[in-house]
């Protein structure tokens, strides 16, 4: 079994550094580019699902790749929600508060970092995955470190050290039975 964390093209935001999480901001020219070169990228996998947060970033980059089976849409990968942050950099947030993480601290007005963990373990649950088959999730760089640390059974601290580039592919799979990392971050 492998899952391909697949996160959104380039949108403004994106661009911006911006918290982006429930406002719903479509992709750049960029960005749809990124989305049907994601295709080419992934070109002869063949996934027994494809799930996609509601967010038509995420949801149009799936449409855009062309990949197989249509995208399934589920609220459980929908974006961190960032409450008060929604909208502004990290460098914003740190003027005010200057050691602010995101996983440690959460977003006031939005959701904690458990939170997050919990709905990439539910995902994790309610998939089925079963061995032998490949699973793409497009959605968006939080939650896809969420699912990633979930899947893994790691400390949600973790989720702070892994970088989700747009556009990227994420491969995780398991070697001897153990939950793992097969590639990170590929764009």
């Amino acid at each position: 079994m492998a899952l391909y964390l697949i996160r959104h093209g380039e949108t403004v935001w994106a661009l911006d550094h911006r918290h982006t999480g429930t406002t719903d901001i479509p992709l750049t020219a960029r960005g749809q580019e990124q989305a049907r070169e994601l295709g080419s990228r992934l070109h002869g996998v063949e996934f027994a699902r494809v799930l996609s947060s509601p967010m038509r970033r995420a949801l149009n980059t799936a449409e855009l790749s062309g990949i197989r089976p249509a995208a399934e849409v589920t609220p459980l990968l929908r974006e961190f929600d960032y409450g008060e942050y929604e909208g502004i950099t990290s460098a914003e947030i740190e003027k005010t508060r200057p050691d602010w993480d995101i996983w440690r601290d959460g977003c006031p007005g939005g959701e904690t970092p458990r939170q997050v963990l919990n709905r990439g373990r539910r995902l994790l649950a309610e998939l089925g995955a079963q061995e032998g088959q490949n699973y793409a999730l497009f959605a968006h760089g939080h939650v896809l470190r969420a699912v990633a640390v979930a899947y893994l059974g790691l400390p949600l601290n973790l989720c702070s050290h892994l970088m989700v580039k747009v556009a990227s592919i994420s491969i995780l799979s398991q070697e001897h039975e153990i939950s793992a990392i097969e590639a990170w971050d590929l764009t």
